[in-house]
Formats: C-alpha cells, structure tokens, sequence
C-alpha cells in the first residue's frame, strides 16, 4: 500500500496557528522553510497519519482535524517509522528518525479536553531530522527507506 502526503502545515511560532500549504521547502540538516523549527538542531519536520488521527478521533469522540495536531506533513496511511535512525523518503526528500512525537497540552486547547490523551504513542506521530533537500509537496509519495550498512 503507497502512502502520500494528505496535507502540509506550518507554524512560524511557537503558539500561533499552523497555516496549511501546497508545498514547502526542506533543508537537508535545517527544517522546513516557514516552520517555527526550521534552524533547530534535530527536530526538523514532524510526520502523521490519518489512520493514526482516525483511531484518535474514535478515542476522543470527535473528529480531529491535522492542521490542529500542529504535526507538519500527514500522509494518508501508516506506518511511519518510529525507531531512530530509521528512515522514509517523502518525494525526493530522505529523512531519518530522531524520536516519537510526544504529544503537548496546546492539543487540549486546539482540539478540546482529551485530545493530549488520545494522541499518545503510537498515535501522536514522529519526529524526524531532515537529511536531504527538495520541495514536499501534498500528493507526493512516501515510503520506508532502508537504513544504510
């Protein structure tokens, strides 16, 4: 089963309202051009699924909407890769596992009481460093990608 990119969302701070776009630009080693954690060291994009929201919504009772999970790229089915140093390719961009997303209580606010709860792992998604550059764009393919010798 292929995976692809549903939606992309980013946030130029950290408390404002992640903006839904077509496309974005990622920087090997740097992040996503707009996004709040574009320059950090290691989290560079975070990735979902929206089997993974799916299940969520069921647990908390409503639907939950990607742009307020304040996750940066939803595919449309999982897997996503979880352990570190794993790696998937999202179009021609090649990224590697740091860690599992742990959700935040600004989900509570977004999305409503429960919503930190009903996102935990392994539903919350995973945080990746960026080690290729290129553009991401919604309808790209995603798969899993071996991890070199």
């Amino acid at each position: 089963m292929t995976s692809r990119v549903h939606a992309i969302h980013v946030a130029p701070g950290r408390k404002i309202p992640t903006k839904s776009v077509a496309s974005v630009e990622a920087e090997a080693g740097v992040g996503l051009v707009g996004d709040r954690y574009h320059g950090a060291k290691h989290r560079h994009v975070t990735v979902q699924a929206l089997d993974d929201l799916e299940a969520a919504a069921e647990v908390l009772g409503r639907p939950v909407d990607p742009g307020l999970t304040r996750r940066n790229i939803t595919l449309t089915s999982g897997p996503i890769p979880t352990r570190p140093g794993e790696r998937m390719r999202i179009g021609d961009v090649e990224l590697e596992v740091v860690r599992i997303a742990a959700p935040c209580r600004l989900l509570d606010d977004w999305l409503g009481p429960g919503a930190m709860q009903a996102l935990r792992s392994p539903r919350g998604g995973t945080v990746f460093r960026l080690l290729g550059s290129g553009t991401i764009r919604v309808g790209d393919e995603a798969t899993a990608a071996p991890v070199p010798d």
